[in-house]
């Protein structure tokens, strides 16, 4: 239920907030309670313009807590409801205190992960389970095949997700490094086969792109989050479930060198954090 109410949440945030955002903007420009439709649009404009950047100038990562929007998002808070406490008419600040109120639980409870660290098979120094994925043209492959190199399993959430892409792009701009290191490079997703085919067109560096068919790798290694996907991308053929994001580095043998269970999903290691854990095992 929690995660089922995330899905809800992360999909008509965004949109409360330009539907707050026109229609300050309307009394705005009929003169309603001047300041307080400026606060309101302080707000909104803040929510609005973070998530903007995440897709059209997509990024890897943030930070848990985003200081300059979250500063402004309470700039315009503080500016509404000061004309709502002294004119003593809060209708006209129900916009600002929504969405304030919005972007703590965003920051709070929907960006955070609890209890990943409560993972039982996923730990250092231990061999990496065998598991099996398929290939785009649906083969079947088997994580043992990856035995004799090291390799990276970065698990991720799908095309749909912006800092998942950003991601692998960093990474594919590191693929000269990892060349020369001798490394496995496989992304896995449960996305439809189509999503990571065009992945794999998109990158033609020797990657490898899998599909965690209906999440059967996700459970078995305890990294499934369920209605993990933002309500409406159904429409899209994406799954209600995904995968938490998640980074495994194997040696040869199959043993983890390195883990990151991320527990804030705009939280994520930088490519140049693989590569030094890769040097401290080569140089061990």
């Amino acid at each position: 239920m929690r995660n089922l109410l995330k899905s809800i949440f992360i999909s008509l945030f965004p949109l409360l907030a330009i539907f707050f955002f026109v229609d300050s903007g309307i009394h705005l420009f009929f003169q309603d309670s001047l300041i307080a439709q400026i606060g309101n649009i302080i707000v909104s404009s803040g929510v609005i313009f973070f998530f903007l950047n995440i897709f059209i100038n997509p990024v890897a990562r943030t930070e848990a807590i985003p200081k300059y929007y979250t500063l402004w998002i309470f700039l315009g808070f503080s500016i509404s409801s000061f004309t709502a406490i002294t004119n003593h008419t809060l209708s006209h600040s129900i916009p600002a205190i929504s969405l304030a109120v919005g972007w703590v639980i965003y920051l709070a409870w929907f960006s955070v992960f609890k209890n990943r660290n409560n993972n039982t098979i996923l730990k250092l120094n231990t061999i990496l389970p065998e598991f099996k994925l398929e290939t785009t043209r649906r083969d079947y492959i088997s994580s043992h095949q990856f035995l004799s190199a090291p390799s990276i399993f970065l698990f991720y959430r799908g095309n749909w997700c912006p800092l998942c892409l950003a991601q692998i792009k960093e990474i594919a701009a590191q693929y000269k490094e990892l060349e020369n290191r001798g490394v496995n490079m496989v992304f896995i997703s449960p996305q439809p086969h189509k999503y990571s085919k065009n992945l794999a067109r998109k990158y033609d560096l020797g990657f490898h792109f899998l599909v965690d068919k209906n999440n059967k790798v996700a459970t078995q290694l305890g990294i499934l989050s369920k209605n993990g996907i933002p309500a409406g991308f159904q429409a899209l053929g994406y799954d209600s479930d995904t995968t938490l994001p998640t980074v495994v580095i194997t040696d040869e043998e199959g043993k983890i060198i390195y883990i990151n269970l991320t527990d804030n999903y705009r939280v994520r290691p930088e490519p140049k954090t693989f590569i030094e854990a890769l040097d401290k095992h080569l140089t061990a």
